[in-house]
């Protein structure tokens, strides 16, 4: 399982507290009040840390970062259909890809752990007749298993923990903020993986949801695989693929990459 640390967190919580438990102690503000600016300046010198350098991250003209991994182009080649391992069949027409309804949950041909997840995705006009869970419904599952809902949730009531960004049946999200049907929603996900020793779940895994700018989950803890009927399981596994849901309605994708963590 891929190695996950936050650089920031990383300088915090190991380099810096280190190197201060080793110095001597700090002046006093009233000792530095006494001392030269080139005393002051060698004083704060004192915690500044120069390593780790981290890597300059640059972005195309769709505001793609450079070490990021695309995930839809010109083609599906980065997904297969989940039912046979074959080609995706969804629908693809200028960089925008379409659930061909019937054909089946695609997945990711490349598997994932920690990862930061970009996603924009659209809603097909609403049909009247349909309400909650079945208008216009999708899903991204992470490693396979843990479901970030996708709906039409723009004045369309549901269960809470099954509307847009929910972790679905799970976690209801903070607020509702979606936009009106047919205008493109963003989502931005960290998702960090649960761990695993054998069959002991030793962590859970987590997910911080923005949707639209908006934080809808805050480091929620994800109790257990995405069950329709049932509480969530805990099966041990490692890196798994990234799957879209096709839950027989015409939701648009379209600028999906993530970046490994």
């Amino acid at each position: 399982m891929q190695k996950f640390s936050f650089f920031i967190s990383a300088v915090i919580l190991t380099a810096t507290p280190l190197t201060w438990a080793q110095d001597k102690a700090f002046p006093t503000a009233a000792e530095l009040a006494k001392m030269t600016d080139a005393e002051r300046h060698a004083q704060a010198a004192r915690t500044e840390v120069w390593t780790p350098v981290p890597k300059v991250v640059s972005f195309n003209q769709n505001n793609v970062p450079s070490d990021a991994i695309p995930l839809l182009g010109n083609s599906l080649s980065a997904w297969r259909a989940v039912k046979d391992g074959g080609a995706a069949q969804w629908q693809l027409k200028d960089g925008v890809m379409t659930v061909l309804p019937g054909s089946g949950d695609i997945r990711t041909a490349e598997n994932f752990c920690d990862i930061q997840l970009h996603l924009e995705w659209q809603s097909p006009p609403a049909d009247p007749a349909k309400t909650g869970q079945m208008r216009n419904n999708s899903g991204i599952f992470f490693q396979d298993k843990y479901e970030v809902q996708i709906l039409d949730s723009y004045q369309n009531p549901t269960y809470p923990n099954g509307q847009a960004g929910a972790v679905y049946k799970q976690t209801i999200p903070l607020v509702n903020a979606t936009k009106p049907t047919g205008q493109w929603q963003v989502y931005d996900i960290i998702y960090k993986a649960p761990r695993f020793d054998g069959n002991k779940r030793l962590s859970p895994g987590y997910v911080t949801v923005l949707h639209n700018g908006v934080l809808l989950q805050n480091h929620t803890e994800i109790a257990g695989t995405t069950e329709w009927i049932g509480p969530p399981q805990q099966p041990a596994h490692g890196c798994a693929p990234l799957k879209l849901q096709d839950h027989g309605d015409k939701v648009s994708f379209r600028n999906i990459w993530v970046r490994k963590l």
